[in-house]
C-alpha cells in the first residue's frame, strides 16, 4: 500500500470512528487543567478573558463546541495557500479564525460548507476569516469541482492534498473524525473545538464567532 493510500485510509478510519467518540474524546481533553508542576500556556489574560466568554454560548446549534477553560497556542499546522504557497497559522496572526478541516468525501463536510461560505460572506473582514482547509490526498481536482458546484464564492481555496494537517491534530487529540473546527483568536490561541458539522447560520454561532472576535 503506498504512503497516499494509507493517509487516505486513516483519515476515513478517523471518520468511521464517529462524532460522538470525537466528542467524548474532546470533552475530556478541554475538561482538564494543566497538570500540577506544569507551566502556564503561553496564551496572553485577553484570550482567557474570550475563552470564559465562549463558554456559556456553547449551546443549542453549537452545543457540540469544546471550550478550552485555560487557552493554549494552536498548533502550528501547514496547509497551501490559493496560489499553492505555503501557509501556517501564523500568517494568520490577527484575525480570530474558524479553522475547518473537510474532505469531499466527507457528506457532513459537504453538507456544512454552504454555511462556511456564507458566515464567511457576513463576518468575514481583517479581524476574522473562515479557514476552509480541503484534506483530500487524490483527485486533487475534486473540491474546486465541488465548491463551484454548490456555488461558494467567499471562502478562500485552502488545501492540504498531504493530510499532515489532519495527523497534525490526530495525533494531539485534537481530530478524531471529519469536519473538525478549531476556534482560534487574534493571538493564535485555541479556544476551542468542534467535532462535526455545525449551522454556522444559526444565531447560537453568530454569538460565538463575535465572542471569538472579541477584545
Amino acid at each position: 500500500m503506498s504512503e497516499n493510500d494509507k493517509r487516505i485510509r486513516l483519515v476515513r478510519m478517523a471518520v468511521g470512528a464517529g462524532a460522538l467518540a470525537a466528542l467524548a474524546a474532546v470533552a475530556v481533553l478541554y475538561g482538564k487543567a494543566p497538570p500540577p508542576g506544569k507551566a502556564e500556556p503561553d496564551c496572553p489574560a485577553s484570550s482567557a478573558l474570550r475563552s470564559a466568554r465562549l463558554a456559556p454560548l456553547a449551546q443549542g446549534e453549537i452545543a457540540a463546541l469544546a471550550v478550552d477553560r485555560t487557552p493554549r497556542p494552536a498548533i502550528p499546522i501547514a496547509f497551501n495557500g490559493p496560489d499553492g504557497r505555503k501557509l501556517t497559522l501564523a500568517d494568520f496572526r490577527g484575525r480570530a479564525l474558524v479553522l475547518n478541516l473537510w474532505a469531499t468525501w466527507c457528506v457532513p463536510c459537504r453538507a456544512e460548507m454552504p454555511a462556511l461560505d456564507r458566515l464567511q460572506a457576513k463576518a468575514g473582514a481583517k479581524d476574522f476569516e473562515v479557514v476552509a482547509v480541503n484534506v483530500d490526498t487524490a483527485r486533487l481536482d475534486r473540491p474546486n469541482v465541488f465548491l463551484d458546484g454548490i456555488g461558494v464564492k467567499s471562502l478562500a481555496r485552502y488545501a492540504d492534498p498531504s493530510a499532515d494537517a489532519f495527523e497534525g491534530l490526530r495525533v494531539a487529540g485534537k481530530a478524531l473524525g471529519l469536519p473538525t473546527s478549531l476556534l482560534i483568536d487574534k493571538d493564535g490561541c485555541e479556544l476551542g473545538i468542534v467535532a462535526g458539522p455545525v449551522n454556522w447560520d444559526s444565531d447560537d454561532a453568530a454569538k460565538v464567532v463575535e465572542a471569538l472576535k472579541g477584545g
